[in-house]
């Protein structure tokens, strides 16, 4: 299993989340919303919530 890092996406992936910062509220929304479509993409096997923050490092799970 290979991990993630959130600083480690190309330019157009922020590129595309730019466009739904309209949609979101905070600093925050804005943030996880990135850290949840990278992690759909990703290379996990499991498409979970906590799954996807355990592969990925700097991102926290919080439920």
């Amino acid at each position: 299993m290979k991990e993630t890092t959130p600083a480690a996406t190309p330019p157009c992936f922020n590129r595309w989340c730019q466009k739904f910062d309209d949609l979101l509220q905070n600093k925050s929304q804005k943030r996880e919303f990135r850290h949840y479509v990278g992690g759909l993409l990703g290379e996990s096997e499991r498409k979970n919530i906590y799954q996807m923050a355990s592969d990925s490092v700097g991102v926290t799970y919080h439920s």
